[in-house]
């Protein structure tokens, strides 16, 4: 017989992967939460977790379980909470540029009715995918077959400068323009570093990397010191020179969530009025 009543017990050792502060957030002991996570193991039929050095780490079946586990929380929360007239919160996943320049309007109106996860899109994918955030917001070059994905906006790349710069004056430059000029560059892990390598290699020139930093933030500030000129996506604001890269691709950013969320009325008003603040409507 499958022990479902174990099932809250395993949800929160899958989000914490650690018996002694799991066995703390539920307030039973580690030998008793080893029994009801052995116990549903056994009813599954294989193994929901192994240990990769000193991690613990789901298996594809314990993933699968804690997402069934997760949605099953969801239903009851929801249900509860209709029964009640409580409002549930959505919980939401984005990084740090779409919080800073696209989603502050509605979340300045909403935070009472939000959970929001700060996430690289990597993160934000997984917690959707996982049930862990109802809507993600990300920019994506490639749509998941395993989750709709709404495009919202999409802005150009651009080139920041200090009004003083000699490319601050122009109307539009090409990726070439760059050569030789001191950048500051994000970190060499993040999707937009990789592009724009990319991008300089197959256009053949050089140009000095003069810091690499993480966020949007940080990297302005450098440029506002002097330090060297940036690559930003269009949506981020600032008072120094920006100049479209006309041969860049554009930057799309969408709002992700699993087949069926909309259905929940929270998230389909939250979605709408994303939508509406982005002019996506």
């Amino acid at each position: 017989m499958f022990p479902g009543e174990s099932l809250p017990a395993f949800l929160v050792f899958a989000e914490r992967l650690n018996f002694t502060a799991a066995a703390r957030d539920l307030h039973i002991s580690q030998p008793a939460l080893h029994v009801k996570v052995r116990k549903l193991a056994e009813a599954v039929g294989c193994p929901l977790y192994v240990r990769q050095g000193k991690r613990l780490v789901l298996t594809s079946e314990g993933e699968a379980l804690a997402r069934f586990a997760r949605e099953r929380a969801d239903q009851l929360d929801q249900f509860l909470a209709e029964l009640t007239g409580e409002q549930r919160r959505v919980a939401l996943a984005a990084g740090q540029g779409a919080y800073l320049y696209l989603l502050g309007d509605v979340i300045a109106r909403e935070s009472a009715r939000l959970r929001l996860f700060t996430a690289s899109r990597a993160q934000t994918l997984a917690l959707v995918r996982d049930g862990r955030a109802q809507l993600g917001i990300s920019v994506l070059d490639e749509l998941p077959d395993d989750l709709d994905a709404v495009k919202l906006t999409t802005y150009d790349q651009v080139l920041v400068v200090p009004h003083g710069h000699p490319l601050a004056r122009r109307e539009q430059i090409r990726l070439s323009d760059l050569a030789g000029l001191r950048m500051v560059l994000p970190l060499p892990s993040q999707p937009l570093r990789v592009t724009l390598e990319r991008l300089r290699l197959v256009a053949d020139f050089e140009w000095e990397v003069a810091v690499e930093a993480g966020g949007w933030q940080l990297m302005l500030h450098f440029v506002e010191l002097g330090v060297g000129a940036a690559v930003v996506n269009g949506c981020v604001r600032t008072d120094l020179a920006t100049v479209p890269i006309v041969d860049l691709p554009p930057v799309p950013y969408y709002a992700i969530h699993r087949p069926g969320a909309p259905a929940d009325r929270r998230v389909a008003q939250l979605l709408a009025q994303i939508r509406q603040s982005l002019g996506s409507t």
